[in-house]
């Protein structure tokens, strides 16, 4: 059989590698869709809770996300939450764990629970026909978790263990030291535990705390799958009615705003390699520069085909991974740069990195390589919620700064409509390396004096 004849047009690879020509350019960016222009609805119930419903019936599930602020002053509070999130699902007054479990996977369903320093969240999923089921389990826990004793005891243990373990990570190390730096004693930087204090948690503080916290005034939950968006309010009427209470959730005090630009040492003895954490305020997405904002960021570090990585990794090979990107605390935004190097290759890193930082105002990204991030932030964002999952997740990231669904739907335009100048004022403005703080974790012994020549780095307490 003879070969099909290759269009005049088309080249073969060998081609492509020996002409002139070379690869071809990408296509221009086409017309934008919406994230999330889907049918929806989004309310508070009579008990404070804010929820959005999102019709997305790609599959005949629903994904559950429910977000509670669940901020606390005292000591013990981390600990005490962390028990907390480990045991809500081990049994309430009408079920016990292995009922829980049960019943949730003859429905196709699952739900699991974490916490931070911000939050406590609940996620889950179920076969769309059996969300009332799967309501009603989420109702119970919310409302009649208790927290029996041997349950607790169990949970407690192997807390203890995998915190142990966890506190001896270098990127656990690395982000203790960037969160006090950043914000000294706020409660925000209590984001691990410490064993000894999980240890000596008691039943009767986990249900106390429950009973405080677990609030659904200023709380959010969001449904995505293959539902009615109105119909569903009216179950979650009836399934959460009894989740009530005077007291609303407690939200984190504000956060300190950052100032540049000591980067602090942090002394590790004997460490092989040394982690690179900067961080410089910046804007939340209701701001109007966010979008030129998140463009600059994606040039600088934000994408695999990043300045920074391009520096760091590809020609120099400082590192295996460097990357940029936003935080969002309850209203507040920094930018943070990570990079993980080699000891000997830390100092090098760092004033590439800054470089990069310096760069990026003055060589600002235009052209091609603007119109590469460009196609890449719409790109990621349609990607990232074209699964149930994903719309869930990032309507409740939004849902939980006071945004909704319409943030989604008109941010590619957003993102479409910026200029070359309105990225590089952003650049300038947010990406300045004298904006930035943060921390180097790795010996000091090999590292201080390069470092300190380097200028704007100062020495603390060994982690």
């Amino acid at each position: 059989m003879s070969s099909p004849t290759t269009s005049a047009t088309h080249r073969s690879a060998e081609e492509i590698g020996r002409t002139a020509r070379g690869p071809r350019p990408l296509p221009p960016l086409g017309e934008q869709r919406s994230a999330a222009d889907l049918s929806h609805v989004d309310t508070t119930l009579a008990n404070g809770l804010r929820v959005v419903a999102v019709r997305k019936a790609t599959v005949p599930m629903v994904e559950a996300r429910l977000w509670i602020p669940f901020a606390g002053d005292d000591k013990l509070h981390p600990a005490i939450a962390e028990v907390l999130a480990e045991t809500i699902l081990t049994g309430t007054a009408r079920r016990n764990r292995i009922e829980i479990d049960a019943e949730l996977a003859l429905i196709g369903g699952d739900i699991g629970c974490g916490v931070d320093p911000e939050r406590l969240v609940l996620t889950g999923s179920a076969l769309a026909g059996k969300l009332p089921t799967f309501l009603d389990v989420l109702g119970d826990v919310l409302t009649g978790a208790t927290y029996a004793d041997e349950e607790i005891a169990r949970e407690k243990e192997r807390l203890v263990e995998r915190i142990a373990v966890s506190r001896t990570q270098p990127r656990t190390i690395a982000r203790e030291a960037l969160q006090k730096h950043r914000y000294g004693d706020h409660p925000a930087t209590r984001e691990v535990p410490q064993a000894e204090d999980v240890a000596v948690v008691t039943p009767e503080q986990v249900r106390a705390l429950h009973q405080a916290s677990v609030q659904a005034r200023g709380s959010v939950l969001v449904l995505v799958g293959d539902i009615d968006p109105t119909a569903v309010i009216g179950d979650l009427e009836k399934v959460l009615g009894a989740w009530a209470s005077d007291r609303s959730a407690v939200r984190l005090p504000a956060l300190p705003d950052l100032t540049g630009p000591s980067v602090l040492l942090v002394p590790r003895a004997g460490a092989v390699q040394s982690q690179i954490r900067l961080s410089a305020q910046t804007v939340p997405r209701t701001d109007p520069g966010y979008a030129a904002l998140q463009l600059a960021n994606l040039a600088y570090g934000g994408y695999f085909s990043s300045r920074l990585v391009e520096n760091i990794r590809e020609n120099k090979g400082y590192t295996y991974s460097a990357h940029s990107g936003f935080e969002f605390t309850d209203g507040t935004a920094v930018v943070n740069v990570d990079a993980d190097t080699a000891t000997d290759a830390t100092a090098p890193a760092l004033l590439e990195t800054r470089y990069e930082l310096g760069r990026l105002g003055q060589v600002p990204p235009a052209g091609d390589e603007l119109e590469s991030v460009r196609q890449y932030a719409i790109g990621s964002l349609l990607t990232s919620t074209s699964s149930q999952s994903g719309l869930a997740g990032q309507v409740l990231a939004l849902a939980s700064t006071g945004l909704g669904l319409e943030w989604l739907n008109e941010h590619p335009a957003r993102v479409a409509a910026v200029t070359a100048e309105e990225v590089a004022d952003a650049a300038l403005k947010f990406f300045a390396p004298k904006r930035f703080t943060g921390v180097v974790v790795g010996d000091a012994a090999v590292l201080e004096r390069k470092l300190l020549a380097l200028g704007d780095v100062v020495v603390g307490e060994p982690a």
